[in-house]
């Protein structure tokens, strides 16, 4: 849980001099934003977590209460700041610059706080874990969750802290990396940074084919499953989405259990599933032959009305991961993860303040829609 600083100029800067603008404080922190987009889908996620005992530990504990969701897993501090990121935006709403204080998540969201929460943990779908969390940390949940059977999605947050899956790769269901945080992911798997940055454009300034960037990512993608992570699901900001997996897009239904159906997920569960065919991909591949498959499939995203950008990832997973826990398949929760992350975008906040179900339901159908598979082979 984080107290976010949004800072945007209203004119161009300049080094050495402040310039006029706007400030806002924001609520986030990466797992904070994908749990509330989660709840105002109608999945009540269970948070663990730390604040400090200051302003900004009082007000993401006012809002997290406001909001009806239970606070017994965050752990209050005496002495310490509660968690804060200060980012500047330019005019495209893109983060130019900034500086996350995030030392109390690592020293006091430890592993004995952790596991008194075990009980939570087991009874879950799905636990998701978000990398501003020590190494300790992080395998001590995933381990709990293994010994359960339960999934964990490792969300990376950032390039330097993607770097933290090398450990616990083997627990890992799904991570959500940009191409960036993949490319470090891989290198932390490597000697030396083998892996380098791609290019979106050419020599000529054009933009690359999504088939060109598949190519370039996939090295770094099959390492990764290689060393154990299920699904990997790519985002690439305008160019869309690649959900990419050794094993086809059926499989992951006998990763969730512990669903619960409640009125809101049972009707976007009804909706989804009436326009987006749930056995759109299924007679790709012979899953019981036995013989692993790449599977990768991109998804596009719709035209936005762009404020900012920050929150459109947390969206994309709270989405994703709403609609799993509701019942539907990887590949309409994905779909369903996207049109959350448009809502996003469109909006100031990190977090819509509500999501029109109507809304996302029509924009996850045009998503699914335009769902194509762009690599289908066997690995030998």
């Amino acid at each position: 849980m984080v107290l976010d600083i949004h800072a945007t100029p209203a004119t161009a800067t300049h080094r050495g001099s402040t310039t006029p603008g706007k400030v806002h404080y924001v609520h986030g922190g990466v797992a904070r934003n994908v749990a509330e987009c989660m709840s105002k889908l109608g999945t009540k996620p269970f948070m663990i977590s730390v604040t400090g005992v200051d302003m900004a530990g009082n007000l993401l504990l006012e809002y997290w209460k406001s909001a009806g969701l239970v606070t017994e897993g965050i752990r209050r501090c005496q002495d310490v700041g509660t968690p804060t990121v200060i980012n500047m935006f330019d005019f495209n709403g893109e983060v130019v610059a900034g500086v996350a204080s995030t030392e109390a998540i690592e020293i006091f969201l430890n592993t004995e706080w952790v596991q008194r929460f075990w009980c939570n943990i087991c009874s879950s779908p799905a636990v998701m874990v978000d990398a501003n969390l020590s190494p300790t940390t992080l395998l001590s949940s995933c381990q709990i969750a293994a010994e359960f059977g339960i999934p964990v999605w490792f969300e990376p947050v950032s390039v330097a802290k993607s770097r933290r899956l090398a450990s616990i790769a083997k627990y890992v269901t799904f991570t959500s990396p940009n191409e960036d945080e993949l490319v470090a992911m891989a290198n932390a798997f490597s000697a030396g940074n083998v892996f380098t940055p791609i290019k979106r454009v050419d020599d000529a300034g054009r933009r690359l084919p999504i088939e060109s960037l598949f190519r370039m990512l996939k090295p770094a993608i099959m390492l990764l499953l290689e060393k154990g992570v299920k699904i990997i699901i790519v985002t690439l900001g305008a160019d869309g989405v690649f959900i990419c997996s050794k094993d086809g897009p059926g499989f992951i239904k006998e990763y969730l259990k512990n669903t619960e159906s409640n009125s809101s997920r049972r009707k976007l569960y009804e909706i989804v599933t009436l326009y987006c065919a749930s056995d759109k991909f299924g007679d790709v591949v012979d899953f019981k032959s036995g013989v692993p498959h790449l599977f990768a499939v991109h998804f596009s995203v719709l035209p936005a009305s762009v404020v900012k950008l920050t929150g459109a990832g947390d969206c994309l997973v709270g989405g994703t991961l709403s609609s799993l826990c509701a019942g539907l398949n990887l590949m309409q929760s994905i779909a369903v993860g996207m049109a959350a992350a448009k809502t996003a975008v469109e909006g100031s906040t990190n977090v819509p303040s509500e999501f029109n179900l109507s809304i996302i339901t029509d924009a996850a159908r045009r998503i699914y829609d335009t769902a194509t598979i762009i690599c289908d082979e066997p690995l030998v």
